[in-house]
């Protein structure tokens, strides 16, 4: 996959990225990360991942390398609740 050569701080965004082959199956695997940039240089993406809606994970900072991306799409920001 072609990455883009920029990608906006604050943008909420989607990283599937490579988790190893199944040992079973021999099928790749990913890992999705949804959250919000807090940079990219094109080699190493920083993002808050968002917590979990059920609340059984905190948000956390996260580094992912590019040659572990998949897939990068926007997704939009969660609907608030009242």
């Amino acid at each position: 996959m072609r990455l883009p050569e920029t990608i906006p701080a604050g943008a909420r965004i989607v990283v599937r990225t490579y988790a190893g082959l199944d040992p079973h199956t021999g099928r790749q695997q990913y890992r999705d990360v949804v959250g919000h940039v807090r940079s990219w240089d094109g080699t190493t993406l920083e993002m808050t991942r968002d917590a979990a809606a059920n609340g059984s994970r905190p948000a956390q900072d996260v580094s992912i390398d590019a040659t572990s991306i998949a897939i990068l799409k926007p997704v939009p920001e969660r609907p608030r609740r009242r």
